[in-house]
This record gives structure tokens, sequence and C-alpha cells, in this order.
């Protein structure tokens, strides 16, 4: 199995609540962050993949559970990983780590999750097989 694609991803205050915490809701943004860098990465740019193949990736179900709170200024690693790959949807697995400030320090698990991403036809919205060449550019990422 490959090490999880990661992507550091620092909190700011627009991050955060009142208390310096970071939203709950946010995570998911931190999530979506690096599952587009990600893709970028394995060559899969999201506005390419809708010009050039005519389809797009879209959230359909997330699993998120909270263990630790990250807070204003924390630097951050979140992951992204294939966890299932199916013909038309893809199950990653993605974490938010806190980085560690001393060398050798383990990272420190904030939250974790499943995101479950649908291939759709761009212009209809409706579901379609992951094209080929989308699904060989994940191979080996599961």
């Amino acid at each position: 199995m490959k090490a999880p694609f990661t992507w550091p991803v620092r909190v700011y205050w627009e991050d955060t609540d009142a208390g310096g915490i970071v939203f709950y809701a946010n995570y998911l943004k931190f999530f979506e962050r690096a599952r587009t860098e990600w893709l970028r990465h394995l060559g899969l740019g999201q506005q390419a993949l809708r010009d050039e193949v005519g389809g797009m990736f879209v959230v359909s179900e997330t699993q998120v559970q909270y263990h630790r709170p990250a807070r204003l200024d924390d630097l951050l690693l979140v992951t992204a990983h294939v966890r299932e790959a199916g013909r038309a949807s893809l199950t990653i697995e993605q974490r938010a780590l806190l980085q560690p400030t001393l060398a050798g320090e383990p990272a420190a698990l904030l939250c974790e999750g499943t995101i479950r991403i649908g291939w759709v036809d761009a212009q209809s919205l409706r579901p379609q097989r992951i094209p080929a060449q989308v699904l060989n550019a994940l191979q080996g990422q599961a």
C-alpha cells in the first residue's frame, strides 16, 4: 500500500470560532483542498477533467470523527488515500494531523473521515463510469 498523499494546511483566523478553535465544518474544507491537490499531483486537474473529459467528481457522502481541536496558526498535515475504487465512485480516507513542533515527535490525529466521491457528467450531473484514463491515474492508490 502506498503512503497517503499529504498536503499542508495552515489554520487561519477565518477557520476558527470565537474561541480560536477550528470550526468543525472547516475540516471538510481542509479535506477538499487535500483531495484537489492530490488529484492535481496525479495529473488530474479538476477543470481539465471538465473541459477535456466532460465529467467531474462530486461528493456524495461524508463520515467524519473529531478527536482533538486544531487552533489558530497550527500547521496541519491533511492526507488523502483511496480506500475503495468502484466503477462510478471512490471512497477516500482522509486525516487531519497536527504537524509536530519537535523533530521525532509523532503527528497528533485531530480528525479523520471517509469521503465518497462520484463521477458525473459535467453538463447533466448524471452519474457515469469513471473514465479509464482517470482510473489508470488512480491505479496503485488503493
